[in-house]
């Protein structure tokens, strides 16, 4: 479990003329007693029209680093403010939903190691049209993760296994894709893949084990969920 403080998502109704005021509160009070407490792993935020501005993500992306504190965006879902670019600035951990995001953008999230993580769920939900550029990751070489962004707006998506149906339907990724895109690269994107997303020695062994004949179900079957047993999370590979 990891706590991401996403302060800069939407403008609360008290602020709603005074943007610059909200901001300046996410930056001056709420981020130092977060830090100071520890209540969070990363600073997420949302850089859209009907959201921040790549300015006002600056200013939250700066205290941040200066709390030491990783970054995480939600970027160009529904235009290109050149959020992932942004993104790949500050050596964000990952970018979220990505739809529009440009060439220049995914080139910048290769050379930074920021994972694009892709959300069929919100795409599926809100009847989105524009396909995050999954091609353009594979060309240029964007770790591509996949999650559920399960919430009660967007997104009301449960269903891990549904998920990866729908990143190989909706989007055209991979069987290998889909299943990196749950273990390995959800780990790099959470900053823990030295530690758990891949079986080597030395990480957690938390794993399932699946009642299927190949792999491909995983990501073939809908409704359809053949978990045998899940592994103890206390154990590590290698240990006696």
């Amino acid at each position: 479990m990891r706590t991401t403080f996403l302060g800069a998502h939407a403008l609360p109704p008290e602020f709603k003329n005074d943007k610059a005021g909200y901001i300046a509160k996410v930056v001056g009070e709420m981020l130092p007693a977060i830090a100071a407490e520890g209540l969070a792993d990363a600073v997420d935020g949302f850089c859209e029209g009907i959201a921040f501005s790549t300015d006002e993500m600056r200013l939250v992306f700066d205290a941040a680093k200066a709390h030491g504190l990783p970054v995480k965006l939600h970027a160009d879902q529904l235009s290109n403010l050149h959020g992932a670019a942004l993104a790949a600035e500050y050596g964000a951990l990952s970018a979220d939903h990505l739809e529009y995001t440009d060439e220049a953008g995914a080139e910048a999230m290769a050379k930074s190691g920021t994972v694009a993580v892709v959300l069929p769920g919100a795409f599926y939900f809100i009847r989105e049209t524009k396909k995050p550029p999954v091609d353009l990751f594979r060309k240029a070489g964007v770790a591509m993760a996949i999650a559920t962004d399960n919430n009660p707006g967007t997104s009301p998506l449960t269903s891990l296994l549904l998920t990866m149906n729908m990143a190989a339907t909706l989007f055209g990724m991979t069987v290998t894709e889909c299943i990196a895109g749950v273990t390995r690269e959800a780990a790099r994107a959470l900053g823990l893949v030295d530690e758990v997303g891949t079986l080597e020695p030395g990480k957690w062994a938390d794993f399932a084990i699946w009642n299927i004949e190949r792999p491909a179900e995983l990501v073939y079957r809908m409704g359809f969920n053949p978990l045998y047993a899940r592994s103890a999370t206390d154990i590590k590979f290698g240990d006696a």
